[in-house]
């Protein structure tokens, strides 16, 4: 041990070689410098302690006279045996609490979760090591409050391509995870507002707001989205909304209550939409749905989006797209902030982007889920008069509506029992009432294709399906 840390107080009555001698005492007695610890040099003491070379060798000779240390030849000074020293009053240690593991399922149906082993780690590799280089050390610096220009670019371009997202990239905000920015969204719109959610819908946001004063009333949700036609007698001033692909049911925001929203936004000045455009990405058939900002001609539409489910989701990289004058407060309310991101894995990001490797990768997992998507419905479609599927035309899950004469929990306990982990509609929504039938969001991107077959007829079996 070269040094270890103690607090001396200089103005106390106590003399310095007292207060260490006293300190080292507790840390032995107390089981934090175990028998045989070396105790630094009394040179290298002192000189971290800021004290002379005498009040460091009188603590030890003290300490070694009443047994607490020994004197090694020519090695220097080490803790003795607690248990020699029958004097010491004895203390229970503390058990450190520690949290719970979480448990482990042959089969999780969880709907956000990827397939991981398809990832391009090689081509990733590449572009980390070229950013990684001794050129890039201005990378090691803090960045842009709003994140690397380079990426903001990169993200820029595609929303425009993809999305039809029209915007500069100065209006962009990347983040790590959209729930940092929703949070600074919370914080930018104040604490005022009465948000509008989805119902059932991301639960995420409701968590977020009920950190804040704000309140947020449940908007229901129908084969066209979300109810447009509630707001006029809800006192909401945001809503937060997933068009292209509502989660979880996978309904597509219609035209017309497209319009009637971001009518409904330009009647005030402090109305806002937030458009979370989730799972856009994986659409499996007919034209991709434009994005509600493409529409929006008043400046009333915040885009999220995110490269968790497209990329991968620890990489923790969201951005958001705000209309040019909550630009302006977030740029003033926000000003002391860093970017939330390392600057190297958004230049990593960039460069995947830039080189063109992202939008092979995207078109290639569009495959894969399709295909796992199409082998999941193949196997449900002999049970279609007891169970219904909803939302199979996108994303990474499905919503089964269960009719076997089981309630919600009876099947959670099933599926539980057969070693498997299944997330029942009940978990997204605010209001908590009876439904005609249990129903269920069943993620299948993660589950090897090869797997699918066993792990759907499993849950099948324990469900009572014949």
């Amino acid at each position: 041990m070269e040094s270890f840390w103690c607090e001396l107080h200089r103005d106390s009555s106590v003399p310095l070689y007292e207060q260490l001698y006293t300190y080292i005492k507790s840390e032995i007695t107390e089981g934090r410098l175990p028998y045989g610890t070396k105790l630094p040099s009394k040179r290298k003491m002192a000189e971290f302690l800021k004290v002379s070379q005498n009040t460091i060798e009188t603590a030890y000779e003290q300490l070694q006279a009443e047994g607490y240390v020994e004197v090694k030849a020519r090695k220097g000074y080490f803790v003795q045996a607690s248990d020699e020293l029958e004097y010491i009053p004895r203390h229970t240690k503390e058990e450190i609490k520690t949290l719970p593991s979480k448990e482990q399922y042959q089969y999780n149906f969880h709907p956000s979760q990827i397939d991981p082993r398809e990832f391009p780690f090689d081509r990733w590799r590449k572009h980390a090591r070229n950013v990684v280089a001794p050129e890039n050390h201005h990378l090691l610096l803090l960045g842009d409050t709003l994140g690397e220009m380079e990426l903001r670019e990169e993200i820029r371009h595609y929303l425009y391509h993809s999305r039809g997202v029209k915007c500069h990239p100065d209006q962009i905000v990347v983040g790590a995870g959209v729930e940092v920015l929703l949070q600074q969204l919370v914080l930018l719109l104040g604490s005022d507002k009465i948000y509008g959610i989805e119902d059932p819908g991301y639960h995420m946001m409701l968590k977020i707001i009920q950190h804040y004063p704000n309140e947020a009333i449940p908007i229901s949700v129908d084969a066209e989205g979300v109810q447009v036609e509630q707001l006029q007698d809800l006192n909401v001033d945001i809503v937060y909304t997933t068009p292209s692909h509502h989660f979880p049911y996978g309904s597509v925001l219609s035209i017309n209550r497209r319009h009637k929203l971001l009518t409904w936004a330009e009647e005030n000045t402090e109305r806002y939409i937030i458009e979370d455009d989730y799972d856009s990405e994986f659409r499996y058939s007919g034209k991709t749905i434009p994005s509600l900002h493409s529409m929006d001609r008043t400046e009333k539409v915040i885009y999220l989006g995110t490269f968790s489910k497209s990329l991968m989701p620890s990489i923790r990289i969201s951005y958001m797209v705000l209309p040019n004058n909550l630009l302006d407060i977030f740029k003033q309310k926000f000003a002391h902030y860093h970017s939330t991101v390392s600057r190297i894995d958004q230049v990593i990001l960039a460069s995947f982007m830039k080189s063109g490797d992202f939008e092979k990768h995207l078109n290639r997992m569009r495959k894969i889920y399709r295909k796992k998507l199409e082998k999941v419905l193949s196997l449900l479609k002999t049970y279609e008069e007891s169970i219904q599927l909803i939302g199979e035309h996108s994303g990474l899950h499905i919503v089964l509506k269960i009719n076997n004469d089981h309630t919600e929990n009876e099947l959670i306990d099933l599926s539980a029992k057969a070693n498997m982990k299944v997330y029942p509609l009940s978990n997204y929504s605010l209001k908590k009432g009876v439904q005609d039938a249990p129903q269920f969001l069943l993620g299948f991107a993660h589950i090897p294709e090869h797997e699918l077959e066993r792990a759907i007829n499993q849950l099948l079996k324990a469900w009572h399906f014949k």
